[in-house]
């Protein structure tokens, strides 16, 4: 005969099981790294997709679900993302909540699986300008070729990827020749391209077969969010005004030493975050430094504006131009069409602004109380006591030779014996001969002799 089991034991049992299933259920239970792509594809874009997938495989998640909602945007950033998406050893899937276009097609197809909401469209992927205008074959070859291999590689048909692009691929049953291809999303799912209609997140992930997932959303962090203000056009053409203006305003009250601060930090913000993005490298900084010391130059050793000046303004102007759009150096074909021309554009204006605003307005900053608290505004007078320097009047109307070029400082030979000289004339070349007009703060003031 039996014995029955106590109730105590059984309840225990019972526990025991259920914790054990719920163990189970949360080892298996597929992790979700989900986020959102839903903006102008560029440096912001890629920053997101690279922190995201990045975080996804330090999480080992199962898979990364990108919601996507843009209009397209640079085909270099796009190329960029997909070959991301491509290489990354994580199962991916997109749901396109309304828009996928252009760079964004090229960005779905490189995922493992398309989902699409009812009333969403993909394609129209044909190259174009600032304007809309389509550019030309080159383009179109090289857009065409990224989607046909894209295609390719998640086992999609590529003569539908490449009729995104070109107006004269003819797909049977989907679209006659003469028109570039764009799929709503039932179209879509018919020839095999999308999963299926889905009306969100939760429904992408039931047809994904995937039951209570643990879902981790991407955060966008505060220096992203500083990141994407600083690089805004509009922005960096602010930056540029105060590198340019504190540049020029340094060069006209030299000493002050604020402005020069200004610029500077205006130079760091500027280029910062473009560095970070991969837009801005090295070479480019450089460029821009060397074209500020060759102004300088000019300024301040070498008499008149000539070779160095002109190189300085045209280092500083394509420093700056070249950091904001992607090159290999001097190839800009990776770029947006119409990027390089608008970045030289704004930095042009940006001078023009800025040399304009310091000519018109520097005079009254000068002036203003805030201003004042930053100088030294006490002067040392003669009349009260105070003496700038020892005068020698024994020098003064004697002759001599110039022993080194004075630009307009340098040295002067009088008697044989060497005094530091200062060229009232400008320049001075070695070996001219001088006269001392006057002498004071231990510097002689000399001219060229005139010849009789």
């Amino acid at each position: 005969m039996c014995k029955k089991m106590p109730i105590k034991k059984l309840f225990g049992l019972t526990s025991l099981i259920a914790w054990l299933i719920g163990v189970a259920f949360a080892v298996h239970a597929q992790q979700v790294y989900q986020f959102d792509l839903k903006e102008d594809i560029g440096p912001n874009a890629w920053r997101t997709v690279k922190n995201a997938f990045t975080k996804a495989e330090a999480a080992k998640a199962d898979m990364v679900l990108i919601e996507m909602n843009t209009f397209g945007g640079m085909v270099n950033f796009a190329d960029s993302i997909r070959v991301r998406i491509l290489d990354s050893p994580l199962e991916t899937a997109v749901f396109i909540n309304h828009n996928a276009a252009s760079a964004g097609a090229l960005i779905a197809l490189a995922t493992d699986r398309i989902y699409m909401s009812k009333g969403s469209s993909i394609g129209a992927a044909s190259v174009v300008d600032q304007s809309g205008q389509v550019l030309p074959e080159k383009h179109q070859s090289y857009m065409r070729g990224l989607m046909r291999a894209t295609a390719e590689a998640t086992g999609r048909d590529p003569k539908v990827a490449e009729a995104f692009v070109d107006p004269d691929v003819d797909v049977p049953n989907v679209k006659p020749a003469g028109k570039v291809l764009t799929l709503t999303s039932s179209e879509a799912v018919n020839i095999g391209l999308a999963e299926a209609e889905v009306a969100s997140v939760d429904a992408v992930l039931a047809a994904e077969g995937i039951n209570a997932p643990q879902i981790t959303v991407h955060q966008v962090t505060a220096t992203d969010r500083i990141i994407a203000f600083l690089i805004n056009p509009a922005v960096s053409g602010i930056l540029m005004l105060l590198i340019i203006g504190g540049i020029y305003f340094e060069m006209q009250t030299p000493g002050v030493g604020f402005a020069l601060v200004v610029a500077v930090i205006a130079a760091v913000l500027f280029f910062a975050p473009l560095y970070i993005q991969g837009l801005a490298d090295n070479w480019e900084i450089a460029l821009f430094i060397g074209g500020v010391v060759l102004i300088l130059l000019e300024l301040f050793v070498i008499p008149g504006f000539g070779v160095a000046g002109i190189l300085g303004i045209i280092c500083l102007v394509c420093g700056l131009a070249f950091s904001m759009v992607a090159n290999d150096y001097f190839n800009f074909s990776i770029s947006e069409p119409g990027m390089l021309f608008n970045s030289f554009l704004l930095v042009i204006a940006s001078m023009v602004i800025a040399t304009v605003a310091m000519v018109i307005f520097g005079k009254s900053l000068l002036k203003t109380r805030a201003f004042q608290r930053l100088v030294l505004q006490d002067e040392q007078r003669s009349q009260e006591g105070y003496t700038s320097s020892r005068t020698n009047t024994a020098l003064v109307n004697k002759e001599g030779k110039a022993k080194t070029v004075l630009r307009p400082s340098g040295k002067v030979e009088i008697d044989g014996k060497w005094y530091d000289a200062v060229a009232l004339d400008g320049f001075i070349d070695i070996g001219e001969e001088v006269y001392v007009e006057k002498h004071e703060n231990y510097n002689l003031f000399v001219r060229k002799k005139r010849a009789l």
